[in-house]
């Protein structure tokens, strides 16, 4: 189903895509979620995957690199140091940053679940092909990357 609204044709075809881009967004990642545990969130398994690949990190940066708010990862790492999952360190320099890790149960979990996370969407990504699956990613990337015109908003 696409767009009701008689806009411009540009308008109509921007909004059918957003519109179908969502709906795919969505039921994929309503898919993928069910791998996960009952008490784990999505917010909080990109958490956990990034500590896992990337290392202690900033909380400022895991917020900038998971595209959430300061407040909001405040929350979701909250949790999971409740979990026992992840540990704050203050820097000793300058005690306004503050590294996250993971801690070895963290990271037991999350070594157990990525695994798992990946082959999850990778069945749901079969249904492309590998050059289709390139494509869909440029693209996403593509319209995710535009910068905002100076006359929007």
């Amino acid at each position: 189903m696409g767009t009701h609204y008689q806009g411009t044709k540009g308008e109509i075809d921007a909004l059918n895509a957003y519109i179908k881009l969502m709906r795919a967004a969505e039921s994929v990642t309503a898919r993928a979620h069910t791998v996960l545990p009952k008490n784990l969130t999505l917010s909080q398994f990109g958490v956990l995957e990034t500590l896992l690949h990337r290392g202690p990190l900033f909380q400022s940066e895991l917020a900038a690199k998971l595209l959430k708010s300061g407040g909001n990862l405040t929350l979701i790492v909250d949790n999971l140091e409740k979990m026992g999952l992840v540990r704050r360190e203050r820097s000793e320099e300058d005690r306004r940053f503050v590294t996250v890790s993971l801690t070895e149960k963290g990271q037991a979990l999350i070594a157990d679940l990525f695994p798992k996370i990946a082959a999850s969407l990778a069945r749901e990504f079969s249904a492309l092909s590998s050059s289709e699956q390139f494509t869909l990613g440029w693209l996403c990337k593509k319209v995710g990357l535009r910068p905002i015109p100076p006359t929007a908003v």
